[in-house]
């Protein structure tokens, strides 16, 4: 838990997106999910992006939730940092700068015609 406290003290809001994306390594590894199959940290952010489904669907919606389970829902910042989190995970698993991504991703877009 220090190890994570450490860590966590370090991040701030100048850190870089590899910053970023480093410190969720580092953690991940310290919580015993470095060597989980992709397959199944997949399945993970599928399930995160979910919840963060339903967050919205309770916190910026009027559409009806089951009220029981209200509890179960957390806030959508809280389910955004989770899917974030997962989201590094995958891409650490694959070697993936997600900067870069990024980066050549807007550069494509870029050069698209968007439109209704």
């Amino acid at each position: 838990m220090n190890e994570q406290l450490e860590l966590w003290n370090k991040l701030n809001q100048n850190n870089t997106l590899q910053e970023v994306q480093q410190y969720i390594k580092e953690v991940i590894e310290i919580r015993g999910f470095a060597q989980q199959e992709i397959e199944k940290t997949m399945l993970l952010l599928l399930e995160e992006v979910g919840e963060l489904a339903k967050s919205i669907r309770k916190n910026a919606t009027s559409m009806s939730i089951d009220k029981s389970k209200i509890n179960h829902y957390d806030t959508i910042e809280s389910e955004v940092a989770d899917v974030f989190i997962v989201l590094n995970s995958v891409c650490n698993k694959l070697n993936i700068d997600l900067y870069k991504a990024l980066k050549d991703k807007e550069k494509e877009n870029i050069k698209r015609k968007w439109g209704k």
